[in-house]
């Protein structure tokens, strides 16, 4: 495990870059926040973008998504990877949302894992980016850059996700998530890390190191 100074340097370095850094999925409001990062695992933002836009422009409630029905549904995001099973899960959770929620997204971790298609990460990104949270969402990039910099040697997310929430500094973990992502994304790209643009280098021991 690192030390929480040269995570605060690396922390420091990514807010003096991007102090508000911003999750890259279309959304308007809770919901359509929701659907979207259920429809964002194993597929893009930018291709979840492209297909939701038509999508919310005519059901951006709950009770909207319903009435379109389950074929509507698929025939909008039909260009998004697993959309079968993916439509199922909006619709699903679309009336859990109605029949517990009074069609409000709730707040708390358990109630939103209850819901069909959404999974840690996903509620993570919710409470995140909607209601404010702390949280981390671990997916391939942040769990991916969280050993190359020495931040955390977990075995699974949720590891990987404790690991960082003990050495971030508070003031910095709000927004943590998103730096990680696009670093990820962007910069230290799985397949060709582009070192020579890297804000951080100096504090990266990879053996593929670029520079």
């Amino acid at each position: 495990m690192t030390d929480k100074q040269r995570v605060l340097d690396i922390m420091k370095i990514f807010n003096d870059r991007d102090p508000n850094p911003r999750c890259e999925l279309d959304f308007a409001n809770a919901y359509t926040l929701l659907v979207a990062v259920v429809l964002s695992a194993q597929s893009t933002d930018k291709g979840v973008n492209k297909a939701t836009k038509e999508l919310f422009a005519v059901a951006d409630t709950p009770q909207k998504m319903l009435n379109l029905g389950l074929e509507k549904v698929k025939n909008y995001i039909k260009t998004i990877g697993l959309y079968n099973n993916k439509a199922k899960n909006i619709i699903a959770l679309s009336q859990e949302l109605v029949d517990k929620y009074n069609g409000e997204v709730p707040s708390a971790r358990e109630a939103l894992e209850s819901l069909p298609g959404v999974g840690r990460k996903t509620a993570n990104v919710v409470l995140n980016v909607w209601f404010n949270q702390p949280t981390l969402a671990v997916d391939t990039h942040v769990f991916r850059i969280a050993h190359r910099l020495g931040f955390s040697q977990g075995k699974t997310p949720v590891e990987v996700e404790k690991d960082l929430l003990k050495v971030l500094p508070d003031n910095y973990a709000k927004n943590a998530n998103h730096w990680l992502v696009l670093f990820g994304r962007y910069i230290c790209k799985a397949q060709r890390p582009d070192c020579a643009n890297c804000p951080i280098a100096g504090f990266c021991h990879s053996a593929d190191k670029r520079i």
